[in-house]
């Protein structure tokens, strides 16, 4: 049987709005809006795919070999549970690697660090923050994530790794720690464009992100790391999300922005995926 490469994840080819991936020995056509060149590759090798995803015809898999029910991979490190949903996602956002690696490498420098990770998904950035050393607070309204996020801790061996696991909604969490007056030493955030709490509450970027960030500056701890902003919402550009990091901040600090991109071979265009920005301190 044919072995993937160590790196699960592998941007293959993209254009006409579509992109061409590689997870694990598993490849994929998904859309993608942004790319909107021509393709590097023949249409043969699109072809070859195992299933494609299609959202104008509805939400619907085209199945060319039996995929299996989920599968594991590793990306910069950290192993994933994956699986194909209705949505056309699969558990994992590879563009974020490169934040899982700055993550895992800051908090090293810190001895028991704590983290905070907001809106947190399946886990990437908690696991390469406990990977690390740190301990983590993993905040997701939606249940079932945050039992994937759970899985995948126990797949990177952090089963007994201190990390406290809530579902919960952000706004009323952060109130709650705000009057406890716990601290973090960095608080990470990837909040979606449109979102609902446990109990039905509504999150929107364009509303609530501001608030949000004045919460997570209110929660640092005296010799604060970093906060950690990313996001999909393409109206969102890394100077946006810069200049909403330094109005929350309200305190000296360096920040940093750009975009997150799906990236492949040397000879492969790279695929902006989102937006990111930093902030830290000197």
């Amino acid at each position: 049987m044919h072995q993937p490469p160590a790196n699960g994840y592998d941007l293959l080819d993209s254009g006409r709005g579509r992109k061409l991936e590689r997870f694990g020995a598993v490849t994929l056509v998904r859309p993608c809006p942004a790319a909107v060149w021509e393709p590097r590759l023949p249409p043969a090798s699109w072809e070859k795919a195992d299933a494609s995803f299609d959202r104008e015809d509805g939400h619907a898999w085209t199945v060319r070999n039996r995929l299996p029910e989920s599968w594991t991979i590793t990306v910069e490190g950290v192993m994933f549970k994956i699986a194909t949903t209705d949505f056309g996602h699969l558990g994992i956002f590879p563009e974020q690697q490169d934040a899982w690696r700055r993550i895992r490498e800051t908090v090293q420098g810190r001895k028991s660090a704590s983290v905070l990770n907001l809106f947190a998904y399946s886990g990437g950035a908690t696991i390469a923050a406990a990977q690390g050393g740190a301990s983590v607070c993993h905040l997701d309204a939606s249940r079932g994530m945050v039992a994937r996020a759970r899985e995948n801790a126990a797949l990177n061996r952090l089963t007994n790794h201190p990390i406290r696991w809530i579902v919960e909604d952000v706004t009323k969490f952060l109130n709650r720690e705000i009057r406890r007056g716990t601290r973090y030493d960095a608080v990470i955030l990837d909040p979606p464009s449109f979102g609902r709490g446990k109990s039905g509450e509504v999150y929107k970027i364009e509303t609530g992100l501001a608030g949000t960030l004045k919460q997570c500056f209110s929660l640092l701890s005296d010799k604060p790391l970093f906060v950690m902003l990313s996001c999909h919402t393409p109206a969102f550009t890394p100077l946006i999300l810069r200049n909403l990091l330094l109005s929350a901040a309200g305190k000296t600090g360096a920040t940093e922005s750009g975009e997150m991109t799906l990236k492949g071979g040397a000879a492969v265009l790279p695929v902006p995926s989102g937006t990111w920005a930093c902030w830290s301190t000197p």
